[in-house]
C-alpha cells in the first residue's frame, strides 16, 4: 500500500470539510467547501473555496478562499504560496508525511495522512505568540468531478488518469 505517487493524482475536484479548534476553546470554526486542483503548465493550482462558520458569530457564515501552487520535484511535491514563495512539501508515495514552516514568530506543522486514499487528511498545528490552533481538513473525491481514481491504497493510476482527461500526466 502506497500513498499518491504523482502530482497528477490530486488533479480535479475534492470535497473539503475542515475544523479549526482554538487552544483557548473560543472561536472554533468549521468550513465546508471544495478544493479544486487545476492544471496550469507543469503545476497544479489548488483553489479552496467554501463557507466558514465561526462559533458564536451571528449570520449565515462567510465565504472563504485561498490558493496554493503544487509542483512536482524529484521524489516529492513542493507546495508554494500563491505568490511563489516556498511553503513546504512532502515525499511521493508516503502514506503519512510531516512538514513544517516558520512564519515568524509562529510555527506551522502539518501531518498528511493518505492511509485511506483517495480520501486523505491534513492536520495543521499552528503555535506561537499570535496563533494557537489545530486545523483538520478532510478531502474526498467530489461526485461528478470526472476523476479517475485507482482503488483505495493503490496510490493513483496515471494510465487511467491519462485516458480520463485526454491530456496525459
Amino acid at each position: 500500500m502506497v500513498g499518491p505517487v504523482s502530482l497528477w493524482c490530486f488533479e480535479g475536484d475534492w470535497r473539503l470539510e475542515r475544523r479549526i479548534e482554538q487552544a483557548s476553546g473560543r472561536g472554533d470554526a468549521r468550513l465546508s467547501g471544495l478544493a479544486r486542483f487545476r492544471r496550469e503548465g507543469p503545476a497544479l493550482i489548488l483553489e479552496e473555496t467554501g463557507t466558514l462558520w465561526v462559533e458564536g458569530a451571528a449570520g449565515p457564515g462567510m465565504q472563504a478562499e485561498r490558493r496554493y501552487l503544487w509542483r512536482s520535484e524529484p521524489g516529492r511535491i513542493a507546495i508554494d504560496f500563491e505568490d511563489g514563495r516556498p511553503f513546504h512539501g512532502f515525499p511521493l508515495g508516503a502514506l503519512e508525511a510531516e512538514a513544517s514552516h516558520l512564519c515568524a514568530p509562529d510555527r506551522y506543522e502539518v501531518r498528511y495522512d493518505f492511509t485511506r486514499w483517495p480520501d486523505w487528511e491534513t492536520v495543521w498545528r499552528v503555535s506561537g505568540p499570535r496563533k494557537d490552533y489545530v486545523m483538520t481538513s478532510g478531502y474526498s473525491p467530489a461526485r461528478g468531478s470526472g476523476r479517475a481514481l485507482a482503488p483505495r491504497g493503490a496510490g493513483c493510476d496515471k494510465t487511467r488518469e491519462t485516458k480520463s482527461n485526454g491530456r496525459g500526466p
